[in-house]
C-alpha cells in the first residue's frame, strides 16, 4: 500500500515551504535531495522519528519497511500510533501521517520481508531495530553497489549510529559555513611567501586550510595557481607555496578556503576503532558501550529474547559476552556497570533517546542524498545511564510500558503529577510537547501550559512537524496543544497566546510560578531567554534551555542552588559596519546589502514619513534643524524634493513614466555618477602621504557602470525601483519588462562633471565633521515655508520592508540594488536565497537538529523530576550535526560572590548556615544578630541567595502583623539588588547614593529575606 503525493525529481525547489532548510542545504543539495529514493526499515519510535525527520526534509521518495504489529511497548514512543492501532502493522498505520508532513515527497509502506532486491531500488538504506547478522549482510550488500547504508539503534538509555557510504562517495560541501575569506594587505616573494591580510579582523583560517586566490595585482601568478595549503602565523598572516618567482605584488586580492572533495572512510563494519566519543567525561563506558552492544547481538541470536529487566542472571551473562569479545578489543578498561544497566534497560523504548539518535540518522540521510557535511566517520556510541535510578523496574501492559521497563512505575507516576511551563510552541516547542506526550508529563494530576504568541506560517510546516497546512493562520500554541492531545488522550495542556515577558507578569505571577515543577524554554531570541531565566530564578524553578542555528544547537540544564544560570544578555557590537565602509568603501557582500538595505528605507519609509510630518505638523522644519546642519539638510532636501514636481525640478512623479524616469536617473547617479566621483576624489593610483597605495587592502577600487537595458540586473533594479516609487506616492505599477524598456527609450541622462571641491569622508569620525551649509538650509526654509506648498501637497505612503512577500518588489530592490553596488567594486554577487538571508538575519533552521536538541532536553528533564542533586550527574551540550561535532559537558557550578556591607568588614557569615527549598532564614538571623559585618557565601542559582547577615536591631514591627520588616544602612550601595528568596517577590529601584536606606521584608508566608547592597 502506498500514500503521499507524486512529484516531479526535476521540480522546483519550493522555496517558502523549505524556507529556513535552504539556509543550510542550498538549492543544489535540496535538488539532489528531491531526486533520491530512501528506505527506512523497521518503524517503532526510533524509525518513525527518521522517517519524520527525512520527510520533512524533502528527500523524493521515501518507503518505510516493517513486519511488526503495534505493541503497547509503541506507544512510548512511536507518535503516529494510538491504542487503536493494536495489533496492526505499524507501517500501514503511519504512512498515511508521514505523507501528510510534505507533500513534495512521495511516502510508501512495504509490509514483507528485507531482502536485495528491495535495496536495489534505493540510493539511501537505514536499518533500525535489526539483528547484527542482517546488518552484516546487507551492509555488505550495499557496500559492493554503493548503496549509502546507516544502522541506527536504541536500547534503553543507550544507543548507537553506524554509517558506511561507500569507498566512491564524495562530499561537495564539508560544513555549514560559507567559505572563509579575507582581504589581502601584502604578499612577499620567498619561500615560502608571507601574506599578510587586512588587519581589521582575523583571516580565521585554521592550519592546513587550502585556499585559492583572486584579484591580486602584480602577483597575477596567485590568481591561476592550484588551491594551496597554508601554514597559520598569526591571526593576520599565514605563508604559502615558493613566491620567490613570482611578479611584485602590487595591491588588491581576496583569499578564500576551498572546500575540497573527500571520501569517507569505508572499512569493515567490525572496525571498532571508528567510534566518535560525545562525553569525555565517559569514555571507558562508552567503548564499554561499543562491545556491549555487539555482546546484546549475540545475547539475542543465543536467547531468541533481550535480557530480562533487572535480571542480574542476564546481565552477568552479557557481561560474560563482552569480555570474551574484549580479547580481541582488547580495551584497557571495561566499565561493568555501564554492562549491566545495559541488560537491565535493554527492553526499555524511550522517547527522548530515539529523539535524539533519530535527529542524527536522519541527517546522515540528508548527508547521504546530498552529498553535503561530512558523514560519519563511522560508529557513534550514546548513553544517558546517569538517568537510572536505584531499584528494580517492572513491564506494565500501558502505553508507557517502555519507559515504565527503565524508570519503574513510581516514577512514572511522578511524572504525571508535573505541573510545567513551556514557553515557545516553534520547532523545539513541538518536538518537546510531542516527548511530553510520549513520556506522560503531566498527564495525571499534574498539568501542561504552553504559551507561544505567534500563528502559523507556511514555512513554519517544514520543521513545526505538529502544523498541517490547514493550520495556517491558527495560534501555534492552540494547534500544538490539540495535536499532543490527539496523540496521548491523557495529555492535560492548556494553550496560551501570551509573550513571556513584564506585561504578562499579572498572568504568569507568583501563585502561577509557586504552582509550577519546572520551565522548558524553546524561544529564539536572547531577551527572552534572558526574562524567562530570571522569572525562574527568582522563584527557584528548574530550567531546561534549548536553541538551534541550523546543524548546530546547544542545551542548557538550570537547576536552582546547583548550576549556573543563563546568565545575563550581553551587548555585542562586532557586526556593527562603519558608516564610511558602507557608504564609499564597502568589500564584502554584507556591505553591499546592508547599504542597499539602507537606500530602501531612506527612499520608500523615512522619506515618505518625514512628508507625512511636515504636512501635519507646523513645527517640523524647526525641529528638523535642530538636529544638526548635515542631517537637516538631508531630510529637509529630500522633503522639498518629494514635494516638487519634476516639471519644476523636484522628484513628485505624475504618472508611473514619471518613475521609470527617476529610477533610471538614480541608476546613473548611484552606480556611475557616485562612483566617478569619487575615482575624482580618489584616483586608482593615489597614494597616501606615508608613500602607500590608497586602493588597497579592504579599500577596493571601484569603477563606474554603464546602463544596459538588456542586463537582467539593470533592469531588475529600473522595474523595482520604479515600482516602489510608485507606490509612496499611490501609483499603480506593472512587471511588463518590455513596456518599461520603452519609456526608457525616451528618458534623457542628465551629463555629470565631477565636483573638484567636494570632500569624501574617510572615516566615521570625519562624516560628523560636516560643513555648515547655511545659505541652502535658508533656501530650504523659505521654501517649505510657503503655504501654496502645503496646501497642494498630498499625503504620502511610507512603505515597510517585507523579505517574504516575493511580489511586493522589495526583496528584488534589495538584490538588484547590491548586486550593482556589488559590481561597482568587484564584489561577488549573492543570489535572491543568500540576499534575503543576511538582509533578514534568517536563523537557518532543520528538523534534525531540532529533534535531537529535544531529545537531549527530555534526557535532562529525566534527571530534573529525580530530583538529582549531583551537579556531575547533569549534562549541557554542543553539537553541529554537520561534522558530527557532539560535545556533552558537566554544567558550571554558580559564581562565588563577596559580600561588603558597612563598614568594609569581610567575613564568613558566622552561622555558615546555606538556604534550600523551604528552609527559613531564623538561624541566620541568630547568628549574625546585631552584626553588620559580611556575609561571604556561594550564589547557586546564578544570583546571590539568602545566606546573609540581618541587622536585628533595626527590627520594628508595624501596624500590619503581618509582616516583618527591617530597615539597615548600606554605605556601599553602588548596584541595588533585590534577591527573591523563598515566598513572596519584593521590588526595589536603583538607589544613586551611598548611605541609603533600604527596607526588607520577611513575609509569615514562608519567612523571606531580601538582601540589598553590592559586591565587591
Amino acid at each position: 500500500p502506498s500514500s503521499g503525493h507524486t512529484m516531479s525529481e526535476h521540480a522546483a525547489i519550493d522555496e517558502g515551504f523549505y524556507s529556513r532548510q535552504l539556509y543550510v542545504l542550498g538549492h543544489d543539495a535540496m535538488q539532489m535531495m528531491a531526486a533520491a529514493r530512501v528506505l527506512i526499515a523497521g518503524l517503532g519510535g526510533l524509525g518513525v522519528e527518521i522517517a519524520k525527520n527525512v520527510v520533512l526534509s524533502g528527500v523524493g521518495v521515501v518507503t518505510v519497511q516493517d513486519e511488526e504489529h503495534t505493541r503497547w511497548t509503541d506507544l512510548s514512543s512511536q507518535f503516529f500510533l494510538k491504542e487503536s492501532h493494536l495489533g496492526q502493522n505499524r507501517a500501514t498505520c503511519s504512512v498515511q501521517e508521514l505523507s501528510a508532513l510534505n507533500p513534495h515527497v512521495r511516502v510508501t509502506a512495504h509490509t514483507g520481508p528485507l531482502d536485495e532486491d528491495l535495496l536495489k531500488k534505493f540510493e539511501v538504506v537505514v536499518l533500525t531495530d535489526s539483528s547484527l547478522d542482517d546488518q552484516m549482510r546487507f551492509g555488505d550488500f550495499c557496500h559492493s553497489h554503493q548503496i549509502k547504508f546507516i544502522v541506527a539503534d536504541t536500547r534503553g538509555l543507550c544507543g548507537q549510529l553506524f554509517c558506511d557510504f561507500g569507498e566512491r562517495f564524495e562530499v561537495l560541501d564539508q560544513t555549514e559555513e560559507m567559505p572563509a575569506s579575507a582581504m589581502i594587505q601584502a604578499v612577499s616573494q620567498g619561500n615560502p611567501g608571507r601574506v599578510d591580510c587586512t588587519d581589521d579582523q582575523p583571516h580565521g583560517f585554521p592550519n592546513g586550510t587550502k585556499v585559492s586566490f583572486s584579484d591580486v595585482h602584480g602577483m597575477t601568478e596567485l590568481n591561476s595557481i592550484d588551491p594551496v595549503e597554508i601554514t597559520v602565523l598569526s591571526p593576520q598572516s599565514f605563508s604559502i607555496c615558493d613566491t620567490s618567482a613570482f611578479s611584485e605584488y602590487k595591491r588588491g586580492g581576496l583569499v578564500t578556503e576551498v572546500k575540497q572533495p573527500c571520501k569517507t572512510i569505508s572499512e569493515t563494519l567490525l572496525d571498532y576503532s571508528l567510534l566518535q566519543t560525545t562525553d569525555y567525561g565517559k569514555i571507558a563506558r562508552i567503548e564499554t558501550l561499543h562491545l556491549a552492544f555487539q555482546a546484546l547481538h549475540i545475547f539475542v541470536k543465543t536467547k531468541q529474547r533481550l535480557p530480562h529487566i533487572w535480571s542480574q542472571s542476564d546481565a552477568n551473562e552479557l557481561l560474560d559476552v563482552v569480555r570474551e569479545l574484549n580479547k580481541s578489543a582488547k580495551l584497557e578498561q571495561l566499565d561493568e556497570d555501564a554492562v549491566r544497566n545495559l541488560s537491565y534497560t535493554a527492553q526499555g523504548d524511550l522517547a527522548p533517546i530515539n529523539a535524539f539518535i533519530g535527529g542524527l540518522a536522519a541527517q546522515e540521510v540528508i548527508k547521504a542524498c546530498s552529498r553535503k557535511f561530512i558523514p560519519l566517520q563511522q560508529w557513534l556510541c550514546f548513553d544517558a545511564l546517569e538517568c537510572l535510578p536505584q531499584g528494580k523496574s517492572e513491564f506494565t501492559g500501558t502505553r508507557y510500558a517502555g519507559q515504565i521497563a527503565v524508570f519503574g512505575p513510581a516514577f512514572q507516576e511522578k511524572l504525571q503529577r508535573q505541573k510545567y511551563l513551556l514557553v515557545g510552541a516553534g520547532a523545539i516547542g513541538c518536538e518537546l510537547l510531542k516527548n511530553f506526550a510520549l513520556i506522560g508529563l503531566g498527564s495525571g494530576e499534574g498539568h501542561i501550559t504552553v504559551t507561544d504568541m505567534d500563528f502559523i506560517e507556511r514555512s513554519n510546516l517544514n520543521r513545526q512537524f505538529l502544523f498541517r497546512s490547514q493550520d495556517i493562520g491558527k495560534p501555534k500554541s492552540e494547534v500544538a496543544a490539540r495535536a499532543v492531545r490527539e496523540m496521548n488522550p491523557q495529555m492535560k495542556i492548556t494553550a496560551h497566546l501570551n509573550r513571556m515577558d513584564p506585561d504578562s507578569e499579572e498572568v504568569y505571577g507568583y501563585d502561577f510560578f509557586e504552582d509550577l515543577d519546572g520551565v522548558a524554554a524553546a524561544l529564539d531570541n536572547v531577551e527572552a531567554r534572558v526574562y524567562l531565566d530570571g522569572r525562574c530564578i527568582q522563584h527557584q524553578k528548574p530550567l531546561l534551555e534549548g536553541g538551534t542555528q541550523g546543524t548546530k544547537g546547544s542545551t542548557l540544564v538550570v537547576v536552582p542552588l546547583l548550576t549556573e544560570s543563563y546568565g545575563p544578555a550581553t551587548s555585542n557590537s562586532n557586526d556593527a559596519i562603519p558608516l564610511c565602509t558602507l557608504k564609499n568603501f564597502p568589500h564584502h557582500i554584507k556591505h553591499t546589502l546592508q547599504w542597499a538595505r539602507d537606500q530602501f528605507e531612506g527612499l520608500f519609509k523615512q522619506t515618505p514619513e518625514n512628508v507625512n510630518l511636515f504636512l501635519r505638523d507646523l513645527q517640523f522644519v524647526d525641529q528638523t534643524l535642530g538636529r544638526g546642519d548635515a542631517e537637516a539638510l538631508h531630510v529637509l532636501g529630500a522633503v522639498s524634493d518629494s514635494l516638487e514636481g519634476m516639471t519644476s525640478g523636484g522628484q513628485s512623479p505624475a504618472n508611473f513614466e514619471d518613475c521609470v524616469r527617476w529610477a533610471r536617473c538614480k541608476w546613473e547617479s548611484l552606480y556611475n555618477n557616485d562612483i566617478c566621483q569619487l575615482l575624482h576624489c580618489f584616483p586608482p593610483n593615489q597614494v597616501t602621504p606615508t608613500g602607500l597605495q590608497f586602493w588597497t587592502g579592504s579599500k577596493r577600487c571601484p569603477h563606474p557602470l554603464t546602463f544596459d537595458p538588456n542586463n537582467v540586473t539593470h533592469m531588475g533594479y529600473v522595474v523595482a525601483a520604479a515600482n516602489l516609487y510608485g507606490q509612496i506616492y499611490g501609483i499603480p505599477g506593472t512587471r511588463d519588462v518590455n513596456y518599461i524598456r520603452g519609456i526608457l527609450e525616451t528618458v534623457s541622462v542628465p551629463p555629470f562633471t565631477p565636483n573638484s571641491s567636494l570632500r569624501i569622508h574617510l572615516t566615521d569620525a570625519e562624516m560628523q565633521d560636516n560643513e555648515n551649509e547655511k545659505s541652502r538650509l535658508e533656501e530650504l526654509k523659505g521654501k517649505l515655508a510657503s503655504p501654496s506648498l502645503r496646501s497642494s501637497a498630498m499625503r504620502m505612503y511610507p512603505i515597510d520592508f517585507e523579505k517574504d512577500d516575493d511580489r511586493n518588489f522589495h526583496m528584488d530592490y534589495i538584490v538588484a540594488a547590491s548586486n550593482l553596488r556589488a559590481e561597482n567594486y568587484d564584489i561577488p554577487a549573492a543570489d535572491h536565497l543568500q540576499s534575503k538571508g543576511i538582509v533578514g538575519r534568517i536563523i537557518p533552521a532543520i528538523a534534525t537538529t531540532t529533534a535531537a536538541v529535544a531529545g537531549l532536553m527530555c534526557v535532562e528533564l529525566y534527571k530534573l523530576i529525580m530530583g538529582q542533586r549531583d551537579i556531575s550527574s547533569y549534562r549541557t551540550a554542543s553539537i553541529n550535526l554537520a561534522v558530527q561535532y557532539l560535545v556533552m559537558s558537566q554544567p558550571c557550578l554558580p559564581p562565588h560572590f563577596k559580600v561588603r556591607c558597612n563598614g568594609g568588614v569581610l567575613r564568613q557569615c558566622r552561622s555558615g548556615f546555606s538556604f534550600g527549598y523551604g528552609q527559613k532564614c531564623c538561624s541566620c538571623i541568630k547568628g549574625c544578630c546585631d552584626d553588620r559585618g559580611s556575609c561571604d557565601f556561594r550564589c547557586r542559582t546564578g544570583v546571590p541567595d539568602m545566606s546573609s547577615p540581618l541587622c536585628t536591631k533595626n527590627l520594628v514591627l508595624p501596624q500590619l502583623a503581618m509582616n516583618l520588616v527591617s530597615q539597615h544602612v548600606c554605605a556601599y550601595c553602588q548596584i541595588f539588588h533585590t534577591y527573591v528568596f523563598y515566598n513572596l517577590l519584593a521590588k526595589a529601584q536603583h538607589c544613586p547614593v551611598s548611605d541609603c536606606i533600604h527596607t526588607d521584608i520577611i513575609s509569615p508566608r514562608g519567612l523571606m529575606l531580601c538582601w540589598v547592597g553590592s559586591f565587591s
